[in-house]
């Protein structure tokens, strides 16, 4: 039987990945102004120095505005202007204070779950911003306990079986990333309810990911608690 769902927050309980989206396209418009973005390969040297910096700054608004800055500096020989850094330090302003759009259902779907479950939210990121988006989606009070992590990989995931007294197989995760909310899961012997969100950050996809009968996809939120309940019954 499933004891504890576990609940991402980032483009499952609500909206982000749109904003980033935006904030990528703005700063593209930026470089426009000094370099052939084509030509250039703009998204994958910034993809690279995001990637490179994630273990000094981390996941968020402002480890991405310090990897635009570092790779603007960088594709343009230094000859990017002051005003153009200023942009870019506000694109991540923009990004830090975006409205908190609760997903068609998820409420419901987060209700439903709760009222036969133990429910966790487990979500990484930049701890102020992800704390405020807690606090302003209107669901903070469902959850038995809320985890802000710098990273979700199994040895985060097995520390938080072992705080929790729990487990793996009696544990669901819901997320839209197979790499940080569902494979590291189901490689500790739990199970995983797979809901794709419409953008996902190239960082966070895999090829290689074979999801087998401990995961089902779901198409929405409203699926979420059938999936767990069919978990509920092939869970030893």
């Amino acid at each position: 039987m499933i004891d504890l769902v576990g609940f991402d927050g980032d483009d499952t309980l609500w909206r982000s990945q749109e904003f980033y989206d935006d904030a990528q396209a703005a700063f593209e418009g930026i470089l426009g102004r000094y370099v052939d973005l084509t030509a250039d390969g703009l998204r994958a040297s910034l993809l690279a120095t995001e990637r490179g910096n994630i273990a000094l700054f981390g996941y968020g608004a402002k480890g991405m505005a310090l990897s635009m800055i570092e790779s603007a500096i960088e594709l343009t020989d230094g000859r990017i202007e002051a005003r153009d850094i200023h942009r870019i330090v506000r694109l991540a302003k923009d990004v830090l204070s975006h409205p908190v759009d609760l997903l068609p259902g998820i409420r419901e779907a987060v209700e439903a779950v709760a009222a036969h479950h133990r429910v966790v939210l487990i979500t990484k990121g930049d701890l102020f911003h992800q704390e405020a988006k807690v606090a302003r989606c209107g669901l903070a009070d469902i959850f038995h306990r809320i985890e802000i992590v710098s990273e979700k990989d199994t040895a985060t995931y097995a520390r938080l079986f072992r705080e929790f007294g729990l487990t793996p197989d009696r544990f669901a995760m819901v997320g839209n990333s197979l790499k940080s909310d569902i494979a590291p899961v189901v490689a500790l012997g739990g199970w995983g309810v797979y809901m794709p969100y419409h953008s996902t950050w190239a960082h966070e996809l895999v090829a290689d990911f074979a999801m087998g009968d401990r995961v089902i996809e779901v198409a929405g939120a409203e699926a979420i608690p059938a999936a767990i309940a069919t978990m509920h019954t092939r869970a030893p």
